[in-house]
């Protein structure tokens, strides 16, 4: 197609979406000027959709080691991780292809893309600092294993502290009062009236927050034992915790 054709030509692609319901699959057309992706995202979403595409980006890797520097390659993780909402502007990626010595955008992009999938497994999936080794491929060099496995171990707890900060701050229990409804009338249903006293800790919305209701008994049976089988769940996370707290003290 010459030029004033492929500016006109929409482009299409196809997205299977499984689950309940059954799968189902989406025609997306959009035309050139609709597409908005940077360089890097773009890059990034071409990887999310051709996971075959990640045997080849392991390969970009070695390309750390032309920093000639632990303290380059760390700036690189916190760059990518502080930028992780935006993607890196221009400054910062020339500070980067600077740093391994690189001419072009384009030799830096795959190792950008194969850097922050490492970043997202090792902060977004339940990996532990053990296991994070055990995320590189054997083609890996040894030496820049170690010294990812390092640099992510170190920075972990941190990043996922930083989640936990990005998410919407809910309301917290304060205080728990009822009464009974309907006690006198015969022709009522006896009804139970829950008073809760939430305080919200969001900066936007900071304050107490007084929450009214009335249960009769089949719906009060039904949350006793949504309630219980929370308390349950949280019991066994709380046991899981305190046995890998024991292995680590104890490896210590």
């Amino acid at each position: 197609q010459n030029s004033k054709t492929r500016a006109q030509t929409p482009c299409s692609f196809s997205i299977l979406v499984s689950g309940n319901p059954p799968p189902r699959r989406f025609r997306i057309e959009v035309k050139r000027e609709e597409l908005r992706f940077s360089k890097e995202n773009l890059s990034v979403f071409s990887f999310c959709v051709f996971g075959r595409m990640e045997r080849s980006l392991w390969g970009h890797l070695p390309l750390l080691v032309m920093s000639n520097s632990k303290d380059s390659v760390e700036y690189i993780l916190q760059a990518l991780w502080r930028t992780r909402k935006t993607g890196l502007d221009a400054a910062d990626r020339l500070v980067i292809r600077e740093m391994l010595q690189l001419q072009h955008d384009s030799d830096l992009d795959p190792l950008l893309v194969c850097l922050r999938m490492l970043i997202r497994r090792c902060v977004y999936e339940n990996v532990s600092k053990d296991d994070i080794q055990k995320l590189f491929p054997s083609e890996v060099l040894p030496e820049l294993q170690r010294l990812l496995t390092l640099l992510l171990q170190k920075f972990q707890r941190e990043w996922r502290e930083d989640l936990l900060k990005d998410q919407v701050s809910l309301p917290r229990l304060k205080a728990m009062t009822w009464n009974m409804a309907n006690q006198n009338t015969e022709s009522a249903d006896p009804m139970a009236v829950i008073n809760l006293k939430l305080q919200n800790d969001a900066q936007s919305h900071s304050g107490e927050l007084d929450v009214k209701f009335q249960l009769a008994k089949d719906t009060l049976e039904m949350m006793l034992s949504s309630m219980s089988c929370i308390k349950d769940q949280l019991s066994d996370m709380d046991e899981t915790s305190n046995r890998r707290s024991s292995q680590e003290t104890n490896m210590i």
